[in-house]
This record gives structure tokens, C-alpha cells and sequence, in this order.
């Protein structure tokens, strides 16, 4: 999703950062990145900026920073954009984090160890804020999705090597990786406002394209499980339910009633063959609260994971996925 340079951006409240579904492989049972965020100052006359080093906030409460990381996006020319962060993803596991480098390289940090830097013409030139970035669970895959007047195709990139695994056509807007990493979920706007959804594999093929039945299509993006071929959505509120819709098929599965907490759907994942986590995003007070439930796509139950608070000073934040 393009990050737009729009006034919300440059106000003192918690943001999120556009959210995209991960895929899951592993819990979090070691200390892992709960999410990043970028601290908030004031501007002179009115409003806020982005200031500072990223932040990494960990489960166990300690904290980090990411110093080689760029704070405040560049434009395509390479000037500064004082107002707007330059993008960053956390891996659904927590262990590994995407980023723009201060010398403009795409690189990836595993936690604990060292940082792969990705090649220089990794990505066609474009103003920072223009790329999304979206892990897989593990980290292993990364989608790097340029957008702007003239879209270009997400690159998929192996972490652990820095090559370029495949492309997607540059009409599609990445949902996020499936359950197992191997495939892509996107969206594609198709003629009269028609909203398709698409299944790649992680080498740009098409795998499935359908036109989603409307309550699907409300609430995408999604999540893909990690057969590939079939999608998740979650509605949350007084009536909440869990969607499932087979791709390949067309064919609407179960439909479950669940209760949640309050909040609306930030990020959902398939983390077990029947099994989602979604993370909750509410601002109770004023402060902005993050619910993570699992949901047992099969009976409803509905199992809290995680819940926390944002640093109140933060300008824009990315949350770790699954």
C-alpha cells in the first residue's frame, strides 16, 4: 500500500503503519520484536514529525534501535522529506526487520546477528515512502513493492542471499505472504471498480484469480493459508465472524461467529492449518492499544496471545505479524 503524504501523518496521536497480513511458521517463545516505532516531535506552528532512530520494542519490554536504519524518507533525487518516515517491516516472528539503510540500501537485520544489504539496483528508482515492505513469517522471503505514478512490479527477494526469487506483475498490490511463505497473496483492480484477488507464487506465476463474493471483497485484505488457495477475512465488531474462501474454487467455506475484543483488524494471519491470529488495534483513553486473539477457524474459540500499549510518543509504528 502507498504510503500517502497526507496531514493525519504529520499529527501527534500513535499511528499504524499500513497494515499487511504475514505469514506464520513459529510462536514467539524467545525474545522477539513486538514492533518498531519512530518517536514524534513537535513542529513549530502546529502538527508533528518523525524524529529520531526506529525503535525496536521487544515481548520482554526492552528496547533497541536501529542506527544504520534511515529515519525520514528519501525522495527519488535523494533529498530529504523531513515529514514522512521511511518505510520499515518486522517479520511475523519477530526476528528479523526490513529497512532502508542510511547509504539507501534495502537491507535485512535477523536479530542476533548480522544485516544482509541487498543490491544497490535492487529496486527501480523511487521516493521512499513510494515502497512497501512485507516479510514472510520467518523473514526468509522479502516483498518489496514500488508504487507511485508508474507502479512498478513487488520484487520478491531471498533474505538469506539477497536474490531476487521473482516479480509480480505491477498491477498488484501485495496482501502478504501465505501461511508457509511460498506463495503471495494481492489484490488487482480490475475494470468498473472490481476488486480481483490473486495467489502468486513466491516466482511471480499466477496461481489463482478470482472475483471475491462481497464479504469477502469488504473486508480484504486477507490472509492465505498455506495450501495457497485459501483465503481468510475477519469482521470484527458486535458481530464478528470469520470468513474462509476457497480461491481456486470460488466457493465460500464456514463462516463462524467469534467474540473478540474490542478494536478493529490491524493484521490477520493463518498460523495453524485451522487456526488465525489477528491482531486488534483500539485506542482506549486516548492511548493506542494493540489485542492479539487466536481464533480456531473450526469451533470459534477464541485464545488471547498478547496484548500492549504503543510508546505514547510514537509517530508510526510496525507490529510484528503471527
Amino acid at each position: 500500500m502507498r504510503i500517502k503524504i497526507i496531514a493525519a501523518l504529520t499529527t501527534a496521536l500513535a499511528l499504524a503503519w499500513p497494515a499487511t497480513a504475514h505469514a506464520h511458521v513459529s510462536g514467539h517463545d524467545h525474545d522477539s520484536i513486538r514492533y518498531a516505532s519512530i518517536k514524534s516531535c513537535p513542529i513549530k506552528g502546529g502538527g508533528a514529525r518523525p524524529c529520531g532512530s526506529w525503535r525496536l520494542v521487544m515481548h520482554s519490554g526492552a528496547r533497541s534501535t536501529l542506527p544504520d536504519a534511515q529515519t525520514l524518507a528519501l525522495e527519488a533525487d535523494g533529498s530529504t522529506n523531513r515529514y514522512v518516515p521511511a518505510p520499515i517491516a518486522v517479520s511475523g516472528n519477530g526476528r528479523r526487520v526490513a529497512y532502508f539503510t542510511k547509504k539507501g540500501r534495502l537491507a535485512v537485520r535477523t536479530l542476533g546477528g548480522g544485516v544482509r544489504l541487498l543490491a544497490e539496483d535492487a529496486l527501480p528508482k523511487r521516493a521512499q515512502y513510494e515502497v512497501t515492505l512485507v516479510l514472510s513469517d520467518d523473514g526468509a522471503r522479502l516483498a518489496a513493492s514500488p508504487r507511485g505514478d508508474k507502479p512498478a512490479g513487488a520484487r520478491i527477494f531471498d533474505t538469506a542471499t539477497g536474490e531476487q526469487v521473482g516479480v509480480l506483475p505491477p498491477e498488484a498490490t501485495v496482501a502478504g505472504f501465505s501461511g508457509d511463505g511460498d506463495e503471495l497473496l494481492a489484490t488487482v483492480q480490475a475494470d468498473e471498480s472490481v476488486t480481483e484477488l490473486v495467489a502468486y507464487s513466491e516466482t511471480g506465476e499466477e496461481l489463482s484469480r478470482t472475483t471475491p463474493p462481497q464479504v469477502i471483497a469488504a473486508n480484504l485484505p486477507g490472509a492465505l493459508a498455506a495450501d495457497g488457495r485459501t483465503a481468510a477475512i475477519l469482521v470484527a465488531g458486535a458481530k464478528a465472524l470469520t470468513v474462509t474462501y476457497d480461491m481456486a474454487g470460488d466457493q465460500l467455506g464456514e463462516r463462524r461467529r467469534v467474540k473478540l475484543p474490542a478494536g478493529h483488524v490491524h493484521m490477520l494471519d493463518w498460523t495453524g492449518d485451522h487456526e488465525l491470529t489477528a491482531h486488534l488495534l483500539s485506542e482506549p483513553g486516548g492511548r493506542t492499544r494493540m489485542t492479539i486473539v487466536r481464533i480456531d477457524t473450526e469451533t470459534g474459540t477464541v485464545k488471547l496471545r498478547d496484548r500492549y500499549t504503543i510508546l505514547p510518543d510514537t509517530f508510526i509504528f510496525a507490529a510484528c505479524g503471527g
